[in-house]
């Protein structure tokens, strides 16, 4: 008998674009609410690389963050995640948390995996060990981790790739998504909150495919769709023209999340496209390697020209932190070797982000949004 106790998710929408597909809506969790167009920092094992939660929370407003199944999968493993009571006690946040299946991250290790109907084998990248992911164990995974959004497991193809491989990829992926939804659907939550499953659009920059594959998961129904496969290596316009394909073809009244995208620009023009969620591992790699994102465009702060350069780190911006840190002392860290640098400019990037978002949803309700876009797109694309 089917049990068929898993929860809707709401979604509301509050404000459209007249001019443009943006929207600003509300998602209820059981963890509380996210306010749309939404960007998720990336914390692959449970922690957003040199910053404390309490810094999530307070300085950079974040209200959701991700997580990966398959490095939480691999370390510290599935049963230190369930004795500590699931993802959010171990590792104190209370906010929702999605996490992606891991899909991702087993095809890009390309010799060390094989693909087959039934799932996919591969090697560790920490200790070479083998492991099998199938759509079914992928769901359980992801319910002893405990997050509120889990994603299907799909291939993410490469580009370019054939039209003959993606055709193939994108069969094997439907039939993987059927697997997990049924999956999904006779299996509980173990920690008493609702778990939303999100099926991925693929078929790499093919219209037809992407046409056939939205369609097939919007017919799935489930609480939220994704969009997979791109910010991959193909041409900005490309991702554009995909995106729009896709999303002519999702239900409207259902959050939709572009996955790994991207820069502040891909993000503008993604919302303008009718995208609600975003996630990028951009601002704090980046911010690792001294890009700094502001109004006036990004900023490479190990150059020598903000030696002397005593502003803040974002003048427009004001100050996205407690503390207004100068051009000048972040180089002084970075190229002294500091980890504070890191530090600072992860936040600093962050935060930008999750201001950019919420800019972006009050223009939205303003109805400024479609005036304000192209100049934003432009200076946010700008190098300083």
């Amino acid at each position: 008998m089917r049990r068929n106790l898993y929860l809707v998710m709401n979604f509301s929408i509050v404000h459209s674009d007249c001019r443009t597909s943006a929207r600003a809506g509300v998602i209820q969790t059981d963890h509380g609410e996210v306010l749309t167009p939404i960007f998720m920092p990336v914390g692959t094992l449970g922690t957003v690389k040199g910053v404390h939660q309490k810094e999530l929370k307070e300085d950079i407003k974040a209200k959701i963050i991700l997580g990966n199944t398959y490095h939480l999968y691999l370390r510290p493993g599935r049963e230190v995640i369930s004795k500590a009571g699931g993802l959010h006690k171990f590792i104190g946040w209370d906010n929702p948390i999605l996490t992606d299946s891991g899909g991702f991250q087993v095809f890009s290790l390309a010799e060390n995996r094989k693909i087959t109907e039934e799932g996919v084998t591969f090697r560790s990248h920490i200790d070479g060990s083998k492991h099998l992911f199938t759509p079914e164990n992928v769901v359980d995974t992801q319910r002893i981790i405990g997050s509120d959004f889990m994603m299907a497991l799909d291939e993410c193809t490469p580009y370019p790739c054939t039209y003959d491989y993606a055709k193939k990829s994108l069969d094997i992926t439907h039939k993987w998504l059927a697997r997990g939804v049924n999956h999904y659907k006779y299996t509980d939550g173990l920690y008493g909150h609702s778990q939303a499953y999100l099926p991925i659009v693929q078929g790499s920059v093919y219209k037809d495919l992407r046409e056939k594959s939205a369609e097939f998961i919007a017919s799935q129904e489930m609480q939220a769709n994704a969009i997979g496969g791109l910010s991959v290596g193909e041409p900005v316009e490309m991702m554009y023209e995909m995106i729009e394909v896709v999303n002519n073809i999702l239900p409207k009244d259902k959050p939709r999340y572009l996955m790994g995208v991207g820069t502040p620009a891909n993000i503008i023009e993604g919302v303008a496209r009718g995208i609600d969620m975003f996630d990028c591992v951009m601002p704090t790699r980046n911010g690792r390697n001294g890009m700094l994102f502001t109004k006036n465009g990004t900023i490479n702060i190990k150059n020598e020209k903000w030696k002397y350069d005593f502003s803040e780190l974002d003048p427009l911006g004001t100050s996205y932190v407690d503390h207004a840190y100068s051009k000048a002392y972040l180089r002084h860290l970075l190229i002294s070797g500091e980890r504070l640098a890191s530090q600072i400019a992860s936040v600093h990037n962050l935060a930008f982000y999750l201001e950019l978002v919420r800019e972006i949803r009050q223009r939205i309700v303003d109805g400024t949004f479609a005036d304000w876009k192209e100049g934003a797109v432009k200076t946010m694309s700008e190098r300083i």
